[in-house]
């Protein structure tokens, strides 16, 4: 256990390894409530949330989700988020536990629209419930046939004993699954209804540290170590999320139209080792040459690869596939490789 974000969170339940690859061919079990919710409601709630993110929330319909980010004015990035369309004048917003006081304050000052705020971090729970095998877990729980939930949608459910459940075909691992938003006074008894019912699907419950290196492998952006309030959505590789073409006015957004129109001096790529090492957070890049060209933000040993990977910052010149670089580890070059993300190829 360690603190973070303000909570007691598990690391590891029995081991880094076995919770990952459970996830990857089973199901695993995270306990999310960390992460912050704020609902957006009322006459003002899609200027407002139009204004202040860079994806299209008014091309969700009802019932659906989308990745998105905060710009900081700067041409950084204040977070990165979720938002879930509830109805028309209704929407979720769900934020990295680590930022929820700071978003909660920046989405209050640029509130000059009316809509209708409301914190529900602290009275709702959410629990990740990621891996293959997870809809056999869930499925008998809940009415609606769950093969029937694309991805980036959601419903909402009344379950015996736990309450109104949303349900999202939502995740941070790229192995399938749901992300369950309850109530506080639902979650144990949620909780312990999945473990209950997973024992014979092989679910086992998933810390942190597997939450990070599942993330990692889909090549998925973690906010304080891959974007952050100094890097651009463009070169954190998120311009798929900024929607120039179909919105209006937002923040920052002349500053990311002229960075896709005259690129940009660095880009985030995935680095895989060619040589045995582990590329880990802070250690410097350099070209073949042996000039400085990056920097890593996430690395880890990939347990379905069995090869050391990370993500890093390099000069935009280097910044093509297959080009062989060089990972200070230590006192030694590391041979290592740019790759097209994700690491994992489903």
């Amino acid at each position: 256990m360690v603190e973070y974000a303000g909570y007691e969170m598990p690391v590891e339940y029995t081991g880094i390894t076995m919770e990952h690859l459970a996830v990857r061919n089973a199901a695993g079990i995270f306990d999310a409530s960390h992460m912050g919710e704020f609902w957006v409601k009322g006459e003002g709630a899609l200027e407002l949330l139009q204004y202040i993110t860079t994806n299209d929330v008014e091309a969700l319909n009802v019932g659906q989700a989308q990745y998105s980010c905060f710009p900081n004015g700067n041409g950084g990035i204040v977070d990165d988020l979720i938002v879930y369309r509830h109805a028309s004048d209704k929407f979720m917003l769900v934020v990295n536990a680590s930022n929820s006081e700071k978003d909660w304050q920046w989405i209050n000052k640029h509130n000059t629209f009316g809509a209708d705020l409301e914190n529900a971090s602290d009275r709702m729970a959410l629990i990740a419930l990621q891996g293959p095998r997870a809809i056999d877990i869930l499925q008998p729980l809940v009415k609606k046939d769950l093969s029937e939930l694309p991805a980036f949608h959601f419903i909402t459910e009344s379950l015996e004993k736990i309450g109104e459940v949303i349900i999202s075909a939502t995740g941070y691992t790229g192995a399938g699954g749901f992300e369950l938003y309850c109530y506080n006074e639902g979650a144990a008894i949620l909780w312990d209804a999945l473990i209950d019912r997973g024992k014979m699907f092989g679910l086992i419950p998933a810390g942190l540290a597997a939450r990070d290196t599942l993330r990692l492998e889909m090549g998925y952006c973690l906010y304080g170590n891959d974007i952050n309030e100094t890097t651009s959505p463009i070169e954190a590789g998120l311009g798929w999320i900024v929607k120039l073409k179909t919105k209006g006015r937002f923040i920052d957004r002349e500053r990311i139209e002229q960075q896709k129109q005259s690129g940009v001096k660095r880009k985030l790529v995935g680095l895989e080792m060619i040589e045995r090492g582990i590329p880990r957070k802070d250690y410097l890049v350099y070209n073949k040459e042996q000039a400085e060209i990056g920097v890593i933000t996430s690395g880890t040993m990939s347990p379905s690869l069995q090869k050391g990977i990370g993500m890093a910052y390099i000069a935009a010149s280097e910044a093509y596939p297959e080009n062989e670089v060089l990972v200070q580890i230590r006192s030694k070059m590391i041979k290592a490789q740019t790759v097209k993300l994700p690491f994992l190829k489903k």
